[in-house]
């Protein structure tokens, strides 16, 4: 058998992967307000189905959303302003897209590296790496 008839037989064999990220669905935002501020009740819900520190998530948010804010200490983010569910979830959504899946599969099984201060977002499905914003 040479090389060829190797590498059809194995890849006959390997089984199909889907290049899709369905099977990870982010929990929609649970938000109320309190006062002039915005409460996410689930947000470290979010946060672990993410795979991400809070804090970095936080940071994005209240980058995005253009706010200050804290994480509380039952784990609830709370962000001084009205911000509804809808605008929650796209600045989630955003998230998701830079800093969770992979832009060459799709699929949400990446980590963060730094390599020559740069920080890196490695797919440990495919093995790719793009670089992401600071």
């Amino acid at each position: 058998m040479d090389y060829d008839d190797m590498l059809d037989r194995a890849i006959e064999d390997a089984p199909d992967i889907e290049g899709t990220s369905d099977r990870f669905d982010v929990p929609d935002p649970d938000v109320r307000q309190e006062g002039n501020v915005t409460v996410y009740e689930n947000f470290q819900a979010t946060a672990k189905r993410l795979d991400r520190d809070p804090d970095h998530v936080m940071k994005f948010l209240q980058n995005e959303l253009g706010t200050s804010g804290h994480i509380d200490e039952s784990g609830r983010a709370r962000l001084t302003g009205d911000f509804g569910e809808r605008r929650i979830r796209e600045a989630i959504d955003e998230y998701t897209e830079e800093y969770v899946l992979c832009s060459e599969c799709g699929l949400p099984d990446t980590r963060f590296e730094r390599e020559s201060g740069v920080l890196l977002l490695r797919c440990e499905a495919c093995g790719a790496r793009s670089a992401t914003k600071d």
